[in-house]
Order: C-alpha cells, then sequence, then structure tokens
C-alpha cells in the first residue's frame, strides 16, 4: 500500500531567480513538504529547475486537487491543475 504522493513541477526556458514556483492544495496555498531543485542551465542558453511537493496519502485524498503556479513579477501567474481522481492508487 502506497504512504505518500509526489507531484513534481519543472519549469524551463527562463531565469529561475525572476521566477517563483508555488503550490495550492484544494485551492489553500501550502509550503509544506515543498523542495525546490537547483537550477540547470541548458544549451539554449536558459534554465530548468523543479519543485516538489511530497504528501501522506490522507492529504493527497482530502487536497480533491494540487495546483502548481509559476509567477513572475508583473505578469499573470501560469498555473497547472491536477485533480486526484486523475492518477490511480
Amino acid at each position: 500500500k502506497k504512504s505518500s504522493a509526489t507531484v513534481v513541477c519543472l519549469a524551463t526556458g527562463g531565469f529561475p531567480s525572476n521566477w517563483t514556483l508555488d503550490w495550492k492544495m484544494g485551492g489553500t496555498s501550502t509550503s509544506s513538504g515543498v523542495s525546490t531543485s537547483l537550477e540547470v542551465l541548458g544549451t539554449d542558453g536558459c534554465y530548468s529547475w523543479s519543485s516538489t511537493l511530497s504528501l501522506s496519502v490522507d492529504q493527497w485524498k482530502k487536497a480533491g486537487s494540487v495546483s502548481c503556479e509559476a509567477s513572475l513579477s508583473g505578469q499573470s501567474p501560469v498555473t497547472q491543475t491536477l485533480n486526484t481522481d486523475q492518477c490511480s492508487e
């Protein structure tokens, strides 16, 4: 039986110092269980980096949805949402 869930948000093609990656569970912001990778410089001169959200199975089931929001100052954020019922156990 699985005891945890891990969701990864990958950002590419920018400069990580200008961006923030934030998580929401069921529409509520969270920083618990979040870790951010070091950036990797690509051959195109742009960076890739990621943020990982680790949850217990109970947290995952209760959330209903998990969203990663990429924000750049002065611009509208880009959000990707995963509904927990889209994933099997």
